[in-house]
């Protein structure tokens, strides 16, 4: 490692590309005892981690330097060191989805996302903490306290992956697992100022990930730049007999920018921030891209989505429907907590589940149990379904016209800590600009796109057609090189050297 300081900070290509050259003195084992040191100095002052795992990181790099030994190629990953939100499961590891329900679970299989990315040379240094069962938009909802953000400790770094978000800004991690049902990956990137990526349903397997809405759940990648997030998602992409919703899409493969001139950017009439108290940075940096996009020779195509205003109600039916369905199996006889104060059977559930569950998590599933209950699935679920698949069927015709849609991907910066952690509707409305695409099936991702005057991250996205995550890809890359809005390392005090 001469003449480098930390090879954490190497671009996730040259820093596998160095593990994999037999003739260059960086190795697996180099990276994983980095990234260890780096989150005992830095992750006491943001807990992003509920748990590191140096043992199974330690064994994993083993491998890799084994097979590098050996002529090998480990994979795209070699090396390097992987966080893994704690909603998907690692072999071995206990997983609690920041949740008391769980108790002390180990689950007996890993996640095939996990498995694909350590086989593809990565190395699995902890699990990272997010809001209850992932539902919650600023990883306060955490039954192991809050994560903090890395620009601002007195701010939330986003949710539910807020975790997996402070990390890999924080330079613990170059890339983290998380996962996204109505905005959890993209948001908290936006608000720590890294790159998410929602791919389309179905690119990447859900085996492993445990159910929160499972219409909408999708794993995906967080890192620094959209060349890493590239190369993660790559891993992990494809087919999977063990999840039957995959789909056989087109490869995420290659890299490098678009050519901008001639690219029709999509501006929906509905994404638009005019008004929105707090919004008014959000909306200048839009401006200011949508300018360079302009300049760069991008057309500029207005398009309207009405049902997009209506996305927010409609997600909020249809996931805690699918939610009061997914957690009705934590009743405390098959796995997890169990309470020690129960008589009968229906006793035993209630109370349970009461002392298991904490409050965001019990009001999704009463909701979700009414929207669903006799005499009223017809006027919400039913009506609500219906509208999901016109929301859908507005995003098709969209990119008839347009070949990205371009948004802001959060209504203000990133919030105080308990600022809104006792109004759910306002923090419900943090995803104001993320649910429509889960509802849609359609990949969209974060990318940085400035700081405000206060120097906390402004992120936007970038939407497009199912299976098109290659072209989002090459079009973040182009935007990055035209406005120069990239990942920037924050100042993290009396917390090591961020």
């Amino acid at each position: 490692m001469e003449g480098l300081t930390n090879p954490l900070d190497l671009p996730v290509a040259e820093m596998a590309a160095r593990v994999r050259n037999i003739d260059d003195p960086l190795t697996a084992s180099e990276l994983v005892e980095t990234s260890l040191l780096r989150i005992e100095a830095i992750d006491p002052a943001l807990h992003a981690f509920l748990r590191t795992t140096p043992e199974l990181a330690r064994e994993q790099a083993r491998v890799v330097d084994a097979r590098v030994e050996a002529g090998e190629d480990p994979g795209p990953l070699a090396g390097v060191p992987l966080g893994v939100k704690d909603n998907i499961a690692v072999e071995g590891v206990p997983l609690t989805c920041a949740s008391k329900i769980l108790g002390n679970y180990v689950p007996p299989t890993g996640a095939t996302s996990v498995r694909r990315a350590v086989d593809a040379g990565a190395c699995i240094v902890g699990k990272t903490n997010l809001d209850e069962f992932g539902m919650g938009s600023s990883t306060e909802n955490s039954a192991f306290g809050p994560t903090r953000n890395p620009y601002d400790l007195e701010r939330v770094p986003g949710g539910s992956s807020g975790g997996s978000a402070a990390a890999v800004a924080a330079g613990m991690v170059p890339l983290a697992l998380g996962s996204d049902t109505g905005g959890s990956i993209r948001q908290p990137a936006a608000l720590s100022g890294i790159v998410g990526m929602k791919p389309t349903y179905g690119r990447v397997s859900r085996n492993g990930l445990v159910a929160f809405a499972s219409s909408l759940d999708q794993v995906g990648p967080m890192a620094r730049s959209a060349a890493d997030a590239r190369i993660l998602l790559g891993a992990i992409q494809g087919t999977d007999p063990a999840d039957a919703t995959t789909r056989d899409l087109p490869a995420v493969t290659g890299s490098g920018a678009a050519e901008l001139a001639g690219l029709r950017i999509g501006r929906v009439e509905e994404f638009s921030l005019a008004g929105v108290a707090g919004g008014e940075p959000m909306e200048a940096a839009m401006g200011d891209v949508h300018k360079a996009l302009e300049e760069a020779g991008a057309e500029s195509v207005e398009l309207s989505i009405p049902l997009v205003k209506s996305s927010i109600p409609i997600y909020y039916i249809v996931a805690p429907a699918e939610a009061s369905s997914n957690l009705a199996r934590y009743d405390g006889v098959r796995y997890g907590h169990r309470t020690s104060d129960a008589g009968a059977l229906q006793a035993l559930y209630a109370k349970t589940r009461d002392e298991g569950f904490g409050a965001e998590v019990k009001r999704r599933i009463l909701i979700g149990t009414f929207a669903l209950s006799a005499g009223y699935a017809d006027a919400y679920y039913k009506r609500a379904m219906a509208a999901r698949s016109a929301l859908r069927r507005g995003f098709e015709r969209a990119f008839e016209r347009c070949d990205v849609i371009v948004s802001a991907t959060t209504p203000t910066p990133a919030f105080l800590l308990g600022e809104k952690v006792d109004d759910p509707l306002a923090m419900y409305l943090c995803d104001i600009l993320t649910v429509a695409s889960n509802l849609a099936g359609i990949p969209v991702m974060n990318v940085p796109a400035g700081q405000t005057e206060d120097g906390l991250p402004v992120g936007m996205q970038l939407w497009g057609p199912a299976g098109s995550e290659a072209r989002l890809f090459d079009v973040a890359e182009a935007l990055a090189e035209t406005t120069g809005h990239a990942y920037r390392a924050p100042v993290i005090p009396a917390g090591g050297d961020a």
